[in-house]
């Protein structure tokens, strides 16, 4: 009874929805075998009405008759709804109004056996309503699937009227009869079950199968690459869309179960693939299918596309061949070979890749003979840089590449090196003047003018050459010759070109040596600052004093400023060494007599890097000394840089109440216009000057002259390099001239004796008197 219950209420649950909806459909799509028994059922009952002439029987047949038609009609509102009915819920309806009908019809047929048995005797009637109803219940197991319901309900519904009809006639075989039925209902119940759960079975299996085999082929289809499986026999048994994509296969061809070679030929009768190279392609896969080659095959379509085929075997037979689109791989991997072998701006080999085909050179010197390299170097490129900008600057650097590529030929390699530097790789070489040739032309075309974004610019190149293999058995080695050799160019006045030579690589050695020795002394504070006086013929004292700077090395004794100052300048440090000077001279001369001023010189390079205003104003700050006690030094080439910017500094500088001197007057082409352009205190006339100065009347009167000029536009003047009682004597005549210095008035002197010398009034008068 309970399990009557709950098949009654409830749907089997632990189906999935759309196999318990078909179950439900599968009932009702049985309509004409249930029109066909319903009749054969209503027609046997008529003729056991009409064989006994019993009424009853005539009322059982008319009573299957109209069940049976209702039946058809609720089977037709179910087609119309069918679409509709996807739930569980609304199908278990559906399920339940079925079964009540095939109940209803199946207990009509137990009630006619019933009747049969009471109402007559004749064991005709009594058998053949017995053996239909049996038949009946023993049938309905073909469509048990369907529903588990609609079999519990059909043999309650028919056993109990048939067990009832055999018991009621009475007698012992009849009542054996009669018990012998519970068994064999309860087996064909039995069967029942056992035979849905195994055609459930299959149909779920078969769904499952159906749901794995669509999953499969979405996520087949949906590949980023082509797939083809063959069997050991090389025939196609699977193939995704992207296959037919990547091959331009018709949808008239089906590649199922044909040879990769017609596969490949039906890609080339499509235009996919040209005749040859689909022929290597299926000769390449068929090698590989066999086992006598391996690696991944790469070819051309006529698309513009590269393909990569990879064949991978499995271990029951056949492969899987896969097609991958690698075109973008390609490009990608181009321009990573290109980044990494050449120069983005100009398009020339860069340093690595120059590296590499310097050594392969090396490598072929007793086949192909000696070879040169060529380092260029621009002369003025950062000032192209400085004053227009990098836009400017990097146009110039392609122009540059594209004069040096006209000017070598076809074996030359020219490449970038870095910045303005560039390396021509002249290969082979037949003699030196090839190479001398080579970079006069170079320096030549690029001394000529470079028109660039509307702006004429004339940069120039200097060129140092070194020879394999007379100057080096190795790249690192010849390129540092070329740059030695280069150098020495630039020492010399640059725009021209010079052979690596013999004992550069000594010089080039003390001058790195010097160059380590400079840091390590700035950072050792190592650096004197001495003071040179400047001697006022007015006042008959010293009024300045100027600061130099003195660097005693501990091998080498004191090194002169003219020696280390310019590499100073070169590495840099010469800002740092610049501050260093004006910290301690105005320390210094906070120790002085207050009518004392002290003179520091400043180089153009601390101009262009520097913040100078600053810079002296926290100097003086830091010493509590006056700005009118300092006096800053500038040469020529302050203005020559750049002039707007150094007018700026020299403003700055007068508003914090520095003095301003222009130092070594007269050596420039250009010098008198800054008297009057620039915000100048004093001239210092240069030492060219007092040559000749007593043997000729000429130099005395240029000297007066300039002295008076600058006098006029209220500049004070002081003369250098004065080392005689004579020269001295002729100077002072000059009312114009306030100041002198020289080694006659005294050499520059350390701290302690400036010192001494400045807290000395008469010493002072007794030595210049």
């Amino acid at each position: 009874m309970e399990n009557w219950q709950q098949a009654r209420r409830c749907p089997d649950r632990s189906l999935p929805p759309e196999i318990y909806v078909s179950l439900v459909n599968a009932l009702y799509n049985d309509f004409r075998s249930l029109f066909v028994g319903a009749i054969a059922a209503s027609g046997t009952a008529l003729i056991t009405a009409y064989k006994s002439g019993e009424a009853l029987l005539y009322l059982c047949s008319l009573t299957i008759a109209l069940v049976a038609c209702a039946r058809g009609l609720d089977v037709g509102r179910y087609q119309k709804r069918r679409a509709r009915i996807v739930s569980i819920d609304e199908a278990a309806k559906w399920e339940r109004r079925y079964v009540a009908g095939a109940a209803a019809h199946v207990m009509l047929l137990g009630m006619w056996c019933l009747v049969a048995f009471i109402k007559t005797s004749d064991p005709f009637v009594q058998i053949f309503s017995f053996a239909l109803t049996l038949a009946y219940m023993i049938g309905i197991s073909g469509r048990n699937f369907a529903s588990n319901l609609l079999v519990l309900a059909q043999i309650v519904c028919a056993g109990v009227p048939m067990t009832a009809a055999l018991l009621l006639v009475g007698g012992w075989y009849y009542a054996i009869f009669a018990f012998v039925l519970i068994p064999f209902f309860a087996s064909l119940k039995f069967i029942s079950d056992r035979l849905r759960r195994v055609l459930l079975d299959a149909v779920i299996a078969g769904r499952d199968v159906s749901l794995l085999a669509g999953r499969f082929d979405t996520a087949l289809n949906n590949m980023p690459h082509g797939l083809c499986m063959v069997d050991v026999k090389g025939q196609v048994v699977v193939c995704n869309r992207r296959l037919r994509e990547l091959l331009s296969l018709p949808e008239s061809v089906t590649p199922r179960r044909l040879p990769v070679r017609a596969l490949i030929n039906e890609s080339a009768a499509a235009g996919a693939l040209a005749s040859e190279r689909a022929e290597r392609l299926a000769l390449g896969l068929e090698n590989r299918l066999a086992g006598s080659a391996d690696g991944e095959v790469l070819i051309d379509t006529e698309h513009q596309r590269m393909l990569a085929i990879t064949v991978n075997p499995m271990a029951e037979g056949g492969a899987v061949l896969l097609f991958e689109d690698v075109t973008d791989r390609q490009i990608a991997e181009a321009k990573i070979h290109q980044l990494a072998r050449f120069d983005t701006l100009t398009g020339l080999p860069n340093r690595a890749f120059l590296h590499d085909q310097t050594e392969a050179a090396l490598a072929a010197l007793k086949r192909r003979g000696p070879f040169a390299t060529l380092f260029v170097d621009l002369d003025d490129f950062k000032q192209v840089n400085d004053t227009l900008g990098h836009t400017c600057g990097d146009a110039l650097l392609c122009a540059v590449a594209d004069r040096l590529r006209s000017v070598v030929r076809g074996s030359d390699m020219v490449a970038r090196f870095g910045g303005d530097e560039f390396v021509v790789l002249q290969y082979p070489l037949g003699d030196l003047d090839e190479s001398a040739a080579l970079a006069e032309q170079i320096v030549d075309v690029l001394g000529r003018a470079f028109q660039i974004n509307g702006h004429q610019i004339v940069v120039g190149a200097s060129i140092g050459i070194a020879v394999a293999p007379r100057d080096g058995d190795s790249a690192d080695l010849l390129l540092k010759n070329a740059d030695m050799a280069l150098y020495r160019v630039k020492l010399n006045g640059r725009g021209s070109w010079q052979f690596f030579e013999q004992g550069m690589d000594v010089k080039a050695h003390a001058r790195r040596n010097l160059q380590l020795d400079l840091r390590n002394a700035l950072a050792a504070d190592a650096f004197l600052v001495h003071y040179q006086p400047l001697y006022n013929l007015r006042t008959k004292r010293i009024a300045t004093c100027e600061a130099l700077l003195r660097w005693p090395h501990p091998e080498r004794g004191m090194v002169p400023p003219g020696e280390f100052i310019p590499i100073a300048e070169e590495m840099g440090l010469i800002v740092e060494i610049g501050r260093l000077v004006l910290r301690k001279a105005c320390i210094e001369c906070a120790r002085w007599p207050n009518d004392v001023r002290v003179a520091v010189n400043l180089s153009a390079i601390q101009f262009r890097r520097d913040d100078m205003a600053t810079t002296i104003r926290e100097a003086l700050q830091a010493a509590n000394l006056a700005p009118d006690r300092l006096e800053i030094e500038i040469t020529e080439s302050a203005f020559l840089d750049d002039s707007e910017v150094t007018r700026l500094w020299l403003d700055q500088l007068q508003d914090l109440g520095v003095r301003i001197s222009l130092d070594d007057f007269g050596t420039g082409y250009s010098s008198l216009s800054y008297l009057h352009s620039f915000p100048l205190n004093k001239v210092k006339i240069d030492r060219s000057f007092l040559q000749g100065l007593q043997a000729s009347s000429r130099s005395l009167s240029l000297l007066y002259g300039v002295a008076r000029l600058s006098a006029e536009l209220d500049l004070a003047v002081t003369v250098e390099g004065v080392e005689t009682r004579e020269q001295l004597a002729l100077i002072a005549r000059e009312r114009s001239i306030t100041e002198v210095q020289g080694f006659y008035i005294g050499s520059a002197v350390p701290e302690e004796q400036i010192r001494s010398l400045l807290f000395s009034p008469l010493s002072q008068m007794d030595r210049v008197a």
